[in-house]
């Protein structure tokens, strides 16, 4: 009985984790662009955001520290996409 009640316990901190990453507007607005546009890069977000590429890579490393985006280089470009399919359907329903 314990051992069930840990994994359910582990279970709820992974998801209020991945809850507590999304609840930032700026992040929250880059997941849904990078589902309905497809990987992009940094300047092209910063187009997009109209806000500093700095501010712009440091949601992105929250995002990708906690396995949200991934990220994959092209020559000096990296390219982040979302692939997380928690991710991808709490998105979706909240953007319907």
């Amino acid at each position: 009985m314990l051992e069930m009640f840990q994994e359910e316990l582990e279970v709820y901190e992974n998801n209020a984790e991945l809850l507590k990453v999304l609840a930032h507007p700026v992040r929250l607005c880059i997941v849904k662009g990078l589902i309905e546009r497809g990987p992009s890069n940094v300047s092209t977000m910063y187009t997009c955001l109209n806000m500093p590429q700095s501010t712009i890579s440091q949601h992105l490393a929250k995002l990708k520290s906690a396995k949200i985006v991934t990220s994959e280089r092209k020559g000096l470009e990296i390219y982040y996409d979302v692939q997380n399919e928690k991710v991808l359907q709490l998105i979706q329903v909240m953007f319907r």
